[in-house]
Formats: C-alpha cells, sequence, structure tokens
C-alpha cells in the first residue's frame, strides 16, 4: 500500500493550484485557498504554512479538499514514494 507522501506547505499549495486553487489570503502562518465554479459555492481550504508539515496535517488537508477534488485526481500527488 502507498504511503502518504512527505510534504510541505508550498508543494500543497502547488498541488491545489493545479485544480484551480488560488491564496487569496494569508494570515499568521496560513493561507487561505478559494476556488469559484460557476454556479457552485465558493470552495476554501487552509492550508499552513511550514516548511515541513506532520503526516496528520497532510493526511486531513488531503481529506479536506477530497470535498471538492475527485480522488482520483488527487490520490497520486498525496501517495506514492517520495
Amino acid at each position: 500500500m502507498p504511503r502518504l507522501k512527505r510534504l510541505s506547505a508550498r508543494q500543497i499549495l502547488g498541488i491545489l493550484q493545479t485544480f484551480g486553487f488560488s491564496v487569496v489570503s494569508i494570515r499568521g502562518s496560513h493561507a487561505k485557498l478559494k476556488r469559484e465554479i460557476e454556479g457552485r459555492p465558493s470552495q476554501i481550504l487552509t492550508v499552513p504554512l511550514h516548511r515541513e508539515l506532520a503526516p496528520g496535517t497532510v493526511q486531513a488537508i488531503y481529506h479536506q479538499a477530497l470535498r471538492f477534488i475527485s480522488e482520483q485526481d488527487l490520490y497520486p500527488h498525496f501517495y506514492g514514494t517520495g
């Protein structure tokens, strides 16, 4: 079974930006990302801005993002080698 990747905030921001999210604000050590899809409510995610995120934090962000992005598309970015 593939393992959860060790990711930094910068890497996660890059992954989420490929799915149309953009940083709308930064407050303290957290970035708020937002994606607008016509005819639907705004989709908002929050990512802590740390060099390396704890595995539980990465997993929590992954599960939050699954509300808006299909698991088939998101899984390769968060699980596997690296």
